[in-house]
């Protein structure tokens, strides 16, 4: 502990006597200072013991002492030494009164202790309690590599809380917690997400101060990583500030934790060329060469049933795929799954142009992209996002479940997702949903439409002139599957009319009506041109 009043009053060799403030004898005293001015104030910082001998003070006037002690008690001088025997044989009445008054801690100095003293006792024992901190910050630097070395970061947030006599809390790239200790600390620290996402949106190194005095605790947040974005975060959670011995403690867990949870980049980059290598033999249909290939980094994974994700990125200004990549990585690593995740584009190219993902069917990485794109698709039909035209962000499509012999269909369904999505505007989409939907919505392409108009516009130029209706015909006849009578009734008209309306459509058009190809184009013309008005 740093020196106080009171161990300074306890020092058998300093012989100082309390006059007043006996109540505030253990305020930590920063410095000693000796002045003589009639106001000192402009050269204090706060926390200083000050000594003086009255040589410039009318130390028996009450006006000018109560001026003199308010001062110093507003600049922060936590006490205040009075030489007897130098310029007054003991401590004025006014004084005394004054320092009770407001509080002011009035030590007494004899004659025979010089100030230098006092202030080499100060000295003395701010360098101690500094040596102390020093030895005890090694001294749980040390507790602290075991505890990573041989526990994991679990172990090392137990041995930090037990040294900053608090509670710690580790976080993913997502913001979610990952581990706290002790465990009773998990509630406080799932309140704090929110303030670990908006950690993660500074550049890093990053940290910020939450909760305070009017709080249960105060808790620092710190970034980890070396990267452009944290690959975690941690939370420390103590009931007061940190001294210099925990924010020893403090520092060293930042930087085990970053390597614990920050692989090397050459790492990465190897994992990132099996991934790659690995996809591409399941995509050329060679499942086993690919199995022998992902070993055991991927070789779980195509063990099950999975799916196949596609992402594409849109927006120059941030990277609208790392987002995506870190919360199913995430949510992967929580759940003790393997996910497989390659990014596509240039070589050096940041952001990636695209992202391919292999994914455990009904795992917590499928289940995390879910989730994060229905997030951002609020997000984008916002009224806010929408004045801004925000429509940067990744586009997703996800396969069916699939095995590796089907890895290469898996991967076409995901891609046509992706390009629904893209067409409708869409952060996600999956392939069932296409499968279990209608067509229809696929004919809203300018491409199709464009289609649509071109066939049927011979037989709307026809109708135009007033001599027949033959796009109504045409409609109705197909919607009855070619039944005259049916379609002539519907019509009103006789069906002998409708077979006229028909051969000169087929005139028109230069096509037979009697060729099924003819007749599915023609009614999904029909229908695109029917969506479109």
């Amino acid at each position: 502990m740093p020196p106080t009043l009171a161990s300074l009053v306890h020092h058998s060799a300093l012989k100082l006597t309390v006059r007043a403030g006996e109540d505030r004898l253990d305020v930590p005293v920063r410095w000693v200072h000796a002045s003589e001015l009639a106001d000192p104030v402009p050269y204090m910082e706060g926390g200083e013991l000050l000594l003086i001998t009255a040589l410039k003070l009318d130390a028996e006037d009450p006006k000018a002492m109560r001026r003199y002690v308010k001062r110093l008690v507003g600049a922060g001088v936590v006490g205040l030494g009075f030489a007897v025997g130098v310029n007054y044989d003991e401590i004025p009445k006014a004084l005394v009164d004054t320092a009770a008054e407001e509080g002011l801690p009035l030590l007494e100095v004899p004659r025979r202790t010089p100030f230098l003293a006092i202030s080499k006792a100060v000295s003395a024992a701010i360098a101690a309690d500094q040596y102390r901190s020093v030895t005890a910050g090694f001294a749980a630097q040390r507790e602290l590599t075991r505890q990573a070395l041989t526990a994991g970061p679990e172990g090392l947030l137990a041995a930090l809380a037990s040294q900053v006599d608090g509670w710690a809390a580790l976080y993913d790239a997502s913001g979610a917690v990952v581990a706290t200790a002790p465990e009773w600390a998990g509630r406080r620290a799932a309140r704090l997400t929110a303030d670990v996402q908006r950690l993660r949106e500074r550049p890093a190194p990053a940290s910020s101060v939450v909760g305070g005095p009017d709080n249960e605790d105060r808790v620092e947040l710190h970034s980890l990583g070396t990267g452009r974005r944290p690959k975690a975060a941690l939370a420390v959670g103590t009931a007061a500030a940190l001294g210099t011995a925990e924010r020893y403690a403090v520092h060293s867990a930042i930087a085990l934790l970053t390597l614990t949870t920050e692989r090397s980049r050459s790492l990465q980059a190897a994992e990132q060329r099996i991934g790659a290598a690995v996809l591409r033999m399941l995509l050329a249909g060679q499942p086993d060469h690919a199995r022998a290939v992902a070993g055991d980094l991927f070789g779980g994974l195509l063990d099950a049933p999975f799916r196949v994700i596609v992402g594409e990125g849109t927006g120059a200004d941030r990277d609208p795929l790392g987002g995506l990549a870190e919360v199913m990585e995430s949510a992967a690593a929580r759940s003790g799954e393997a996910v497989l995740v390659v990014t596509e584009g240039p070589q050096g190219s940041h952001p990636p142009e695209r992202l391919v993902v292999l994914a455990v069917d009904g795992g917590a990485a499928v289940e995390a992209c879910r989730e994060y794109a229905a997030a951002l698709e609020a997000e984008r039909t916002s009224s806010d996002v929408q004045e801004q035209g925000g429509d940067d962000g990744p586009v997703v499509g996800l396969s069916a479940p699939a095995g590796p012999i089907a890895a290469a269909a898996a991967y076409k369904q995901a891609e046509q997702s992706l390009s629904v999505a893209r067409r409708r505007g869409r952060v996600f989409v999956e392939h069932e949903q296409l499968a279990a939907g209608s067509v229809l919505p696929l004919l809203a392409d300018d491409a199709v439409r464009a289609f649509a108009d071109g066939l049927l516009r011979p037989l709307s130029e026809h109708d135009a002139t007033g001599r027949g209706d033959l796009v109504a015909s045409l409609r109705a006849w197909l919607s009855r599957h070619g039944q005259w009578d049916a379609a002539a009734a519907d019509l009103g008209v006789h069906r002998h009319t409708l077979r006229y309306r028909m051969r000169r459509v087929e005139e028109i058009l230069g096509r037979s009506l009697d060729d099924p190809d003819v007749r599915m184009e023609l009614w999904l013309a029909l229908k695109a041109t029917a969506a479109a008005e």
